[in-house]
């Protein structure tokens, strides 16, 4: 008996998704399916870092493309200075090679970002401008609202990514909630 020929449809891969179907198939998601395609980052401000920021930038990158690679397509940066800020740019700049990525801003109350220097303000409104979707996660100032917005994100994600060398601070207190909450960290070297 012979193998029966197959026609050219039958072999194609399917018809990529347009935007709009993307988008209907994603409102259609529960939290828990949305929180599977979602990763967030925590890491060091550029003053406690050990290593070269282009060499973490570069571990950055290739780590969130191991990610998309994964499935991930929301990924959530906490805004602070360096680390997030960086790995949330580089997100932007891959949507022009995966335009399903999404990318959401929790900033942890608003004026967050008010007394950095006129560089780094200028970098987190750009950012802002950028995201999909903007969480403010307390509405006034207090030391509760870093914890809070680290825990905000990870509890809405399935992975994070940590530039992390071992000091103790919030990108440790963030790695301690995820263990806790059974959620994996992938860490770069801070």
């Amino acid at each position: 008996m012979s193998e029966k020929i197959k026609s050219g449809a039958e072999v194609l891969p399917p018809k990529p998704k347009t935007a709009r179907e993307i988008a209907e198939a994603q409102a259609n998601l529960t939290e828990a399916d949305k929180r599977k395609r979602r990763c967030c980052f925590t890491g060091h401000r550029p003053q406690k870092l050990t290593r070269p920021v282009d060499d973490i930038k570069v571990d950055l990158e290739n780590e969130i493309l191991r990610t998309i690679k994964d499935g991930y397509t929301t990924f959530i940066t906490g805004m602070a200075y360096g680390t997030d800020i960086w790995a949330g740019n580089i997100v932007v700049r891959l949507k022009d090679r995966f335009p399903e990525l999404k990318l959401i801003a929790a900033v942890p109350f608003p004026g967050f970002a008010d007394k950095w220097t006129d560089e780094w303000q200028q970098k987190f409104e750009k950012l802002l401008k950028s995201a999909d979707f903007v969480k403010i996660v307390s509405e006034d100032y207090s030391k509760d609202a870093y914890q809070a917005r680290n825990e905000w994100m990870v509890n809405h994600s399935s992975r994070v990514i940590a530039v992390y060398d071992g000091k103790a601070g919030g990108t440790r207190n963030t790695i301690q909630y995820a263990w806790k909450n059974h959620v994996p960290v992938k860490y770069l070297k801070g």
